[in-house]
């Protein structure tokens, strides 16, 4: 900029004072040039000593001003100071100017390196080419190579010597191959001769064999009607011959755990339950197309290889664009056929078993459905009896029927993204571990599978006899709620001795509970949310008595479980009071005596009845003065007791005994 200007000046001097370029000698200054031969490390030292003399200058104007001295010696320092800055601009210009060479200098070595580069690339693809070009020579194959030729050996035996000519071909690879080929061709125009005789007499056998056929296919109507009027017999000796063959045929193309499942039920109803029936049910051609695609496979596999290639690039481009819920799907995918067992009961009622076989799981999943020969909607806390999705549950203990039993569905329904099974449990039915195994389905720590045959004979008869027990025991709790919810409370005929004739306290309400509600109950980890819950109100006077009943499924095999708060002066509960506690064990503990005859399907009614002959003892015998009265006012004694109270908790007697008729401690 400094060099600039100084020449517009002397242009304006030159132009004022009219002197032209021939009458003056010009001079011009380039730093290009000058660059070239200055250091750059002495330009760096220049600039140093240049910042530090600066430096100096600005302290000493800064004293100067403090101290008040002339404006001569600063303008000096200044003057000074603007030599330094020009000095430091001219350094800065060159610093620029070499950084602007070096990058010219770095580009056009990058650009040699580019061409460089390019031509390096063009030699690679050149060798990379003639390379493809030697391998296409080297793996030339002849037509002839693909033929099986026979060995050298056989050859010489077998050929002629006009086509071996064993002197010329010994030493000649050539001529020997030629020969073997003219051998091939010899031999297999003799073999086409062969292979027309022989279509020529297949084609009689076939004549014949359709002749044949003809004749059986005129036999076909004729048996026809042979069955259709054998068909009363058959029914009337209970030997259904059609219906057999027509499931035997079916039944083939069933998968192995169905077939094992559908062979042993048969062949229990058979041996133990006459009314215990099995059926298939379910697309059959969709089976039959399952069953083929093995072979399918295999016929694929013969074909071209560009064939291949198609068939695997389409394989691919689905494969992208399934989304996430159709491999879902695709894994709980059922096998198209399924069985149907019908269990029946004495009473007309019948137990349907869906039995589902899911492929890709390689699990066995069941579905249920109760029919009645009575109306059974009534009883509005009834509703989960017969609920398909908890008629089954816990049938062996502990089996809840959510989660796979076979433990490498874990890792397949990781792939797909599913969290839990029993999200899918009520489209596709339960896995219960008891329905493996009555498929022979038997699963090791590894997840390998078998399909063992003893394995389902050695559970049929058990679980058919648990599952009819189930049946049973639910349409007689369906009974039971009915009249409960009516406040009646059923005791059969061969359970009167375990009352007494006259008991005042009675049922006044039964409803159904959530599992949320049993707070007290849950904490004390007694129930699981299979089990059943119902509060019972049993009332007498002013005294409210609230029973909270457990019901597990399993029932009546597991007591049910009663859980006491009586309202009555305040409230008191089992936990609080030792009478309510042996209230609670009454009707809790002692199974034996409140079961009844076998099976024992009256054990909560009993139990309901004992509870309300336990509220009027604990009414009777509770005193409400402190005169020294015998009995409360409210509620008259009416039951003979030995002793109102023993020990210091003051128990009650709440044992009857019959048939004395009187109450006693335990």
């Amino acid at each position: 900029n400094i060099i600039i200007i100084v020449i517009k000046r002397f242009a304006v001097i030159a132009k004022s004072q009219s002197i032209t370029p021939e009458s003056c000698e010009v001079r011009v200054y380039n730093e290009e040039v000058e660059l070239e031969d200055r250091d750059p490390q002495q330009d760096y030292m220049l600039y140093k000593d240049t910042c530090a003399d600066l430096a100096k200058l600005m302290a000493e104007i800064q004293e100067l001003k403090s101290s008040g001295a002339k404006s001569v010696e600063i303008e000096e320092r200044h003057r000074q100071c603007s030599v330094h800055f020009i000095t430091l601009k001219k350094l800065n210009r060159l610093a620029h100017m070499r950084l602007k060479k070096g990058r010219d200098q770095t580009h056009e070595a990058k650009q040699r390196v580019d061409v460089l580069h390019l031509q390096l690339q063009n030699l690679l693809y050149e060798v990379m080419h003639l390379q493809k070009e030697i391998s296409k020579c080297l793996e030339f194959k002849s037509q002839h190579e693909e033929i099986e030729l026979v060995s050298e050996e056989e050859f010489f035996q077998e050929a002629p010597a006009e086509i071996s000519r064993p002197h010329v071909t010994r030493d000649d690879n050539h001529q020997l191959t030629l020969a073997r080929l003219d051998w091939e061709l010899e031999q297999r125009k003799r073999l086409a001769e062969q292979y027309k005789m022989s279509l020529a007499r297949k084609e009689k056998i076939q004549k014949a064999i359709e002749q044949k056929r003809e004749y059986l296919s005129s036999l076909q109507p004729g048996l026809q009607n042979i069955m259709q009027a054998s068909l009363p017999v058959q029914e009337y000796l209970s030997m259904p011959f059609e219906q057999m063959q027509k499931q035997a045929e079916v039944a083939r193309h069933l998968p192995p755990p169905l077939y094992v499942l559908l062979v042993q039920a048969a062949a229990y109803g058979q041996a133990c339950d006459k009314t215990l029936s099995v059926n298939i049910s379910g697309d059959v051609d969709e089976a039959k197309a399952l069953s083929r695609r093995p072979e399918d496979s295999q016929e694929d596999e013969s074909d071209s290889d560009a064939e291949e290639e198609q068939q695997n690039t389409k394989r691919r481009r689905a494969t992208v664009g399934v989304q996430l819920e159709d491999k879902r799907k695709a894994m709980l995918r059922r096998h198209p056929l399924s069985l149907c067992v019908d269990l029946k009961c004495k009473d007309g009622s019948v137990l349907h078993l869906f039995f589902y076989y899911l492929m890709n799981l390689n699990i066995l999943t069941v579905k249920t459905k109760v029919s009645t020969a009575t109306d059974l909607s009534g009883a509005v806390s009834a509703g989960e009896l017969l609920n398909s999705e908890s008629l089954l549950n816990c049938l062996y203990a502990s089996d809840h029927g959510k989660e796979t039993p076979n433990p490498a569905n874990r890792y397949q329904f990781d792939k797909v993204g599913i969290t839990t099974f029993a999200d899918y449990v009520s489209d596709l039915g339960h896995p219960y571990v008891w329905v493996q195994k009555l498929g022979g389905l038997q699963f090791s720590s590894d997840g390998a599978q078998n399909v063992i045959f003893a394995l389902s004979a050695s559970h049929m008869e058990k679980t058919m006899k648990l599952l009819r027990g189930r049946l049973q025991a639910r349409l007689a709790l369906h009974k039971q709620f009915s009249s409960l919810e009516h406040s009646i409370i059923p005791v059969s005929s061969e359970c009167q001795h375990l009352f007494p004739a006259k008991v005042v306290s009675g049922l006044t309400r039964w409803t159904m509970m959530s599992y949320q509600e049993f707070t007290h109950v849950l904490k004390a980890g007694l129930v699981c949310e299979t089990d059943l819950f119902f509060m019972a109100v049993v009332e007498r006077g002013t005294a409210r008595l609230l029973a909270a009943v457990v019901l597990n499924p399993r029932y009546p095999e597991v007591m049910p479980l009663f859980s006491l708060s009586l309202h009555w002066k305040g409230e008191r509960s089992g936990r609080t009071e030792d009478n309510l506690r042996a209230m609670e064990s009454e009707v809790n503990v002692f199974r034996a005596e409140l079961q009844g005859p076998r099976p024992g399907l009256q054990l909560l009614t009993n139990q309901i009845q004992r509870l309300c002959v336990c509220l009027d003892v604990y009414l009777e015998t509770e005193s409400q003065v402190c005169d020294g009265s015998e009995g409360p006012r409210e509620f008259p004694r009416e039951k003979m007791c030995l002793r109102t109270a023993r020990g210091p908790s003051r128990l009650k007697p709440f044992k009857y005994n019959h048939p004395q008729g009187f109450f006693s401690h335990r």
